[in-house]
Parts: structure tokens; C-alpha cells; sequence
């Protein structure tokens, strides 16, 4: 096709869908010289989606409005987005978001459902559709309409940059709590499912402690973040920072870093774009779309074993006798409490400790 100059692209799904999606954009804007991209994301991650480098504007669709008002929303995200558009790509197979596809543009590529009878209709309609395949991990699923457009490109998970004044404010706080190197210890998500349990985390921390280097503990403002922030214990190296940067301090902060240490959530995700040592935490993820992904060896992980290692990243998860099945959390009940591993502080803490020392062997 001609180069389009106006496209749109929807990311119907979370915060780490969103950061991901920064290749493909970044693919669109420089094959299509510098056309205007639009997207639409869900209102819980606008704060990634205005991070994102090369974006003309954002759009939101607000599942709060949608159980109050559904209607009135959708008349007026497809009033914004009717025909305004050379070519539309959607990333996420929900309905909602193919129809968004099709209205924005008479061009439409979209992720669908494997199964037919969801999908049927949307091979009809659509100019171009894949797979989405949870085999894979987010990063290549995003990457696929590249295909269709005959675009080459690289697995390669892009970092953001920023600006002067964004790392000088950084080194500014690092230097007013006379800290140079350090590494992030992130113990917050977005689900509490997804969070290493408050007993089991003390004694990790107490363990670090001891390797005689600044742990940062970082988090936002949340209702979890901020209750973690107050069980944090009062160790001799642990510099509580939980509340007290934004999300795009956190981006130039992990960057500073030596390693992340935490959870997986998103902030796993900014440091494996940045090529950091990772050491992640998981519960019941699907490691094959969600474990971290190594620009080094371009590639990620679907294997659910306790302990292992590829490239930059150290992965611990759940070794109990179960399989990960996909489903989101345990149960599919985000509100589960319960984090399904038995990962010991202490077998964490030798990987890390390994590392450590020999960082400049």
C-alpha cells in the first residue's frame, strides 16, 4: 500500500501489551516516514500510553463508563475514530476492538481468535488478520502485522529515551541520598495475586541487606503500592522510594540501575527493554507470552520450572504440581490474594548473591 498517513492502532488489553507495542510503532513511524499514529488503549494505562515515543494521540475506553453508560461511550469513541484513518491495526482479538479497526479505516489488519466460531465473522470484514497465538510471546504477537505490511524488522524490544532535565532530576535524588550504584527491588503489582508474600519478602530483603549495595524499593501510589510501602522494614541499605517517582522517573531509575529485582508487572518489562539482569518473581503467569524477553538472545521462556536463566534474566516461579493453564490468576479472579509459589527468600537470594559478586569478574 501506499504510505498511509494517518494510522491507528488499538491495544485493548494492559500495561505491558501497551509498553510492547513500542516496536511496532516504532517500525510504522520510521517505514511510512513519519505518519501520524493514533491509538487506543484502555484509561488504566494511559500513563504508559502518553510515554510512548512517536504517538500523535491517545484515546481511552473506560470499562467504568461502559457498566454506567455503554452506550454514550461508544457512540462517542466511534464518532472520534469513524473513517479518520488510512489504515487501522488492532492488537487485541475482542470484538469491541475489531469493530473499532473496522470503523476507523476501510484498511483494517487485526489479531483474532484461533476458534472459528469467534472469528468467522472477522475474516469476512477484515483486509488482514493473524492469530493471536499465547504460544508466543506479546512482543512477537504485536509484531505481526508488520507482516502483512511487508515490513522487515528485528525482535528487538525497544528502550525509551528521554530527556536531559529527566535523568538530571534522577541523579539528583540518587545523589541527595548518596546513592551510586544500587540495584530495584520492585515488590508491588497490579494484582495480588502477583505479589510475593509480605513474610517471605522481609526475609528476602533482610537477605539483601547483606550484599552491602543500595536496594531502591520502588512503587507508585496505589492502594497496594502504598500498604506495601509502609511494611517495608527499616534496613541499613533499603531506600524506601515506594510514592515518590513518577512513571517515567521510574523508566530513567531502571535505567541507573544494576538489576531489577521484583515482580512481574510491568516494571520487568521497562528493565528487559533496557537490556538490564533481571530477577523476576512469578506466580501463575503464562511464562510462553509473559516472561521477560531477552534482546540479547531475542527470545523469551515457556518453560514453568523453579529456577532458570536465559540470556540477562532469572526467573523463579511456582514449583507446586500444577500446570499454568493461561487463565488470569488463580481461579480467574484478579482479587485472589493468594500468590501460588514456594519459592524460598533464600533460593532467590543465591542467585542474586552469585551474581553480585561476580559482576566484575
Amino acid at each position: 500500500m501506499k504510505n498511509p498517513r494517518k494510522i491507528l492502532v488499538i491495544i485493548q488489553r494492559s500495561n505491558g501489551d501497551v509498553l510492547l507495542s513500542s516496536s511496532l510503532i516504532k517500525s510504522l513511524y520510521e517505514n511510512f516516514d513519519s505518519p501520524k499514529i493514533d491509538i487506543l488503549v484502555n484509561d488504566d494505562t494511559i500513563s504508559v500510553a502518553k510515554i510512548l515515543p512517536n504517538i500523535n494521540k491517545v484515546y481511552t475506553f473506560s470499562y467504568e463508563k461502559k457498566s454506567s453508560n455503554r452506550w454514550s461511550q461508544e457512540r462517542n469513541i466511534i464518532k472520534q475514530l469513524f473513517r479518520k484513518y488510512d489504515i487501522s491495526i488492532n492488537l487485541t482479538a475482542s470484538d469491541r476492538s475489531v469493530i473499532y479497526a473496522l470503523l476507523a479505516s476501510k484498511k483494517s489488519i487485526s489479531a483474532i481468535e484461533k476458534v472459528n466460531y469467534k472469528s468467522w465473522w472477522k475474516k469476512i470484514l477484515l483486509s488482514h488478520y493473524y492469530y493471536f497465538d499465547s504460544s508466543k510471546h506479546i512482543l512477537l504477537n504485536n509484531l505481526e502485522p508488520l507482516r502483512a505490511l511487508k515490513i522487515k524488522y528485528d525482535n528487538f524490544q525497544q528502550p525509551i529515551q528521554f530527556s536531559k532535565n529527566d535523568y538530571s532530576k534522577i541523579k539528583s535524588k540518587l545523589k541527595d541520598n548518596g546513592i551510586e550504584r544500587f540495584v530495584i527491588f520492585h515488590p508491588s503489582a497490579q494484582y495480588n495475586y502477583k505479589i510475593y508474600p509480605k513474610n517471605l519478602r522481609d526475609e528476602l530483603l533482610v537477605f539483601l541487606n547483606t550484599l552491602q549495595i543500595p536496594i531502591v524499593i520502588t512503587g507508585g501510589n496505589t492502594e497496594i503500592d502504598l500498604k506495601i510501602k509502609d511494611e517495608i522494614p527499616s534496613l541499613t541499605n533499603i531506600y524506601n522510594f515506594i510514592g515518590e517517582t513518577s512513571l517515567k522517573d521510574y523508566f530513567v531509575l531502571s535505567e541507573y540501575a544494576l538489576a531489577y529485582i521484583g515482580m512481574d508487572t510491568l516494571n520487568m518489562h521497562i528493565a528487559a527493554s533496557q537490556s538490564k539482569r533481571i530477577f523476576a518473581i512469578f506466580g501463575s503467569t503464562k511464562l510462553s507470552m509473559w516472561s521477560p524477553w531477552s534482546n540479547q538472545l531475542k527470545q523469551s521462556t515457556a518453560i514453568n520450572i523453579p529456577i532458570q536463566t536465559y540470556g540477562k534474566n532469572t526467573i523463579f516461579q511456582s514449583s507446586l504440581p500444577c500446570v499454568v493453564c493461561g487463565v488470569i490468576g488463580c481461579g480467574n479472579n484478579h482479587g485472589m490474594n493468594d500468590f501460588p509459589s514456594i519459592i524460598e527468600p533464600e533460593k532467590i537470594y543465591f542467585e542474586i548473591k552469585n551474581w553480585y559478586e561476580n559482576i566484575n569478574v
